[in-house]
């Protein structure tokens, strides 16, 4: 068994890219249905966030082949094969393990020491350990991923004065407006993303605040909570004219507001300059309302610039968090290792006694005079020898599947006894 990981993120994927592989909670759900009649994966997660699209899986057979991962990859996303390729990275075996432990501790985030990360990934794991995808060895890699970020938030200050993406949204608007206490702002979208940036508004002295949503209901409970207007989604778009910062992040699969609907917006503010940022994954606002005269539109790559002037404070707390992810890797891996261990040992030891009973019956066959009791004896005695022969190369071979010669070992140990070969006959 190999664990594998196909995916991309910011790192290596545009946004126009991201906007493609976005999937929301019900698509997530689908997906992993078909992982059960795929036959590809014996264990899948799907991590779907505004910045990364990512398939965990471990997937049997001695050589590591992640073509079966990637062609799901491709097929749930609805796309022909090698069009997400030059985007793609490749995990497996420990660089999936370390991937996903720096993943959990906010350390891959575009926004180093963000909080939502942790959350994100563990909804991920739940969702595949309720449609039944995981097993062993996910279950137990993302139960460790998620001890290892809440221990990382626990013992460091990698989140302390952090930003997240809500945060650097606002941030953003306080370079374009100065003073936010003399302007007002809708908030297209209630999730937890827009109630997060409605607090950093509220923080910041926002003058009046509108919350836009589909559900009105939700709209209503956000608004309430931060003393705003709540609206629905049609009469907020209708009312963006009224207000000077508009940031979205809705679950809409495709756009919400256009370029013409944008132009038509600027006659009735008689382009009194307007800041747009577009914070959801796929994008809520066309990218040709930055053509429009006045209209300031900064999508979710944008904030990298923001981003990049908090990263030099963060520098040394990641140092501590890497640490912490480099010791929690090896002890994970120990025991990811030892997993190819058991079953070897196991059939090592069934191997011997098969061939012990087998030459027992066979001596004792000539020599009836023996008693029961002797018998008996005999067959204690041989095995003794045989768990004598044993003790040490079991110890040893436990005890390399902490080194680097641990699969050597292994595998030598299968074929010198033909350990495969019996197991081929057996089925």
């Amino acid at each position: 068994m190999h664990l594998t990981l196909i995916g991309l993120s910011h790192h290596t994927a545009p946004i126009d890219i991201r906007d493609q592989v976005a999937l929301t909670e019900t698509l997530q759900e689908q997906a992993l249905k078909l992982v059960k009649t795929s036959g590809k994966m014996l264990e899948t997660v799907l991590l779907s966030t505004c910045n990364r699209s990512e398939v965990y899986a471990a997937i049997n057979g001695d050589v590591h082949d992640p073509r079966p991962v990637e062609e799901w990859f491709h097929e749930i996303h609805g796309l022909s094969q090698g069009t997400l390729s030059p985007y793609l990275y490749r995990r497996t075996d420990e660089a999936v393990i370390r991937h996903l432990f720096r993943v959990v501790s906010s350390l891959d985030s575009m926004v180093i020491g963000e909080q939502q990360i942790l959350g994100q990934v563990k909804d991920a794991y739940l969702r595949s350990l309720g449609e039944q995808t995981t097993g062993v060895v996910l279950n137990r890699l993302f139960e460790k991923a998620l001890a290892v970020g809440k221990q990382v938030r626990e013992t460091t200050d990698i989140g302390v004065g952090a930003v997240s993406v809500s945060s650097v949204s606002v941030e953003l608007a306080k370079k374009i407006f100065k003073d936010l206490r003399q302007h007002s702002a809708m908030l297209i979208g209630a999730g937890e993303m827009g109630e997060l940036t409605a607090q950093y508004l509220v923080d910041q002295g926002i003058k009046r605040l509108m919350v836009a949503n589909r559900t009105y209901e939700r709209a209503a409970e956000v608004a309430r909570r931060f003393d705003g207007i709540a609206v629905s989604l049609d009469d907020g778009l209708q009312m963006i004219a009224d207000v000077d910062i508009v940031i979205s992040s809705t679950g809409a699969p495709h756009c919400i507001l256009d370029r013409d609907q944008m132009t038509e917006i600027m006659r009735i503010r008689r382009n009194k300059p307007i800041f747009l940022i577009d914070i959801a994954v796929p994008r809520d606002i066309d990218p040709q309302v930055r053509n429009v005269y006045n209209t300031f539109l900064y999508d979710i790559d944008d904030l990298q610039s923001v981003v990049d002037d908090n990263a030099v404070r963060r520098k040394k707390e990641a140092e501590n968090v890497e640490t912490i992810v480099n010791t929690e890797v090896n002890q994970f891996l120990h025991w990811y290792q030892s997993l190819a261990v058991t079953p070897t040992i196991t059939q090592l030891r069934q191997h011997a006694d098969t061939i012990r009973t087998q030459e027992i019956e066979r001596a004792l066959s000539q020599l009836n005079h023996l008693s029961d009791s002797d018998r008996k004896t005999v067959d204690m005695m041989s095995r003794a020898i045989i768990n004598k022969l044993l003790h040490d190369p079991t110890i040893r071979l436990k005890a390399s599947a902490k080194s680097d010669q641990g699969q050597y070992h292994l595998h030598a140990l299968r074929h010198l006894f033909g350990l495969d070969e019996n197991l081929e006959e057996n089925n």
